[in-house]
């Protein structure tokens, strides 16, 4: 990915953070992250390496056993969910991330349940990046296609204009056509600004547009470097890249 990014600003940092969902059970074992202002980076690795944990714990749904997380030089470290959104961070989740019985309208005023702004602004502006949302913004999240949930689920987490939004698998289950579909639109968001944490088991595809990546291994941030760095890494290519499947 071309353009330039602001290295003043360390937006998010994660330092030798320990994290699990079982007491003395570490599922990350002492990660380190970080996110400039404005960047798009890439975390992938294979199944059980920790991606997902580390989004959650990033997030505050789980609390890291040691280790610390800032967010705009602000300590986040075991804060809850709803305290760190409002500080601008906000999470889109593999699954279960709509309101099926609501509108895609309603979904997208509830992603705005903490702010106080005019929503029609905002609402108007995520229409227009979303065209297809536009035409259904009247159906019931339900009955949207998977790529159009995954859509929805990007703008109801966008209504907030978070600084940093973190997407855990946005393209999983999504035929190729709507993942490259999905892949545009989260490159056009971060092209507005936006910084984007991307979890994602489709390696090659995230690290094509990524500034950066990481690669998780038994927990651990085992390589990290460039997006188009570590697609040409030899080791990188022969875990992860073999054959194109990105797992």
């Amino acid at each position: 990915m071309s353009g330039s990014v602001d290295n003043s600003a360390r937006l998010l940092e994660v330092k030798n953070v320990h994290a699990g969902y079982i007491k003395d059970v570490d599922i990350l074992q002492g990660v380190n992250f970080r996110v400039e202002a404005g960047e798009l980076v890439t975390v992938i690795g294979p199944n059980g390496a920790g991606k997902s944990t580390l989004a959650k714990t990033i997030f505050g749904l789980l609390t890291p056993h040691t280790g610390t997380i800032t967010f705009k030089g602000e300590n986040i470290t075991g804060l809850k969910s709803n305290q760190i959104v409002k500080k601008g961070l906000c999470y889109v989740p593999q699954i279960a991330n709509v309101f099926p019985s609501l509108s895609v309208e309603e979904n997208l005023e509830m992603g705005a349940f903490v702010s106080n702004a005019p929503l029609k602004p905002v609402k108007d502006h995520i229409f227009a990046m979303f065209p297809r949302l536009s035409d259904r913004r009247r159906q019931r999240a339900g009955t949207l296609s998977g790529g159009e949930r995954q859509m929805l689920a990007m703008g109801k987490a966008l209504m907030l204009e978070p600084s940093l939004l973190l997407l855990d698998e946005p393209s999983a289950a999504l035929s190729p056509i709507l993942v490259t579909q999905v892949f545009e639109q989260i490159k056009q968001i971060n092209q507005g600004g936006t910084a984007i944490v991307l979890v994602e088991q489709n390696a090659r595809k995230a690290l094509e547009m990524a500034h950066r990546g990481y690669v998780l291994e038994s927990g651990r941030d085992a390589i990290s470097g460039p997006g188009q760095q570590l697609l040409t890494d030899p080791k990188v290519g022969e875990l992860y890249l073999g054959a194109g499947k990105g797992h």
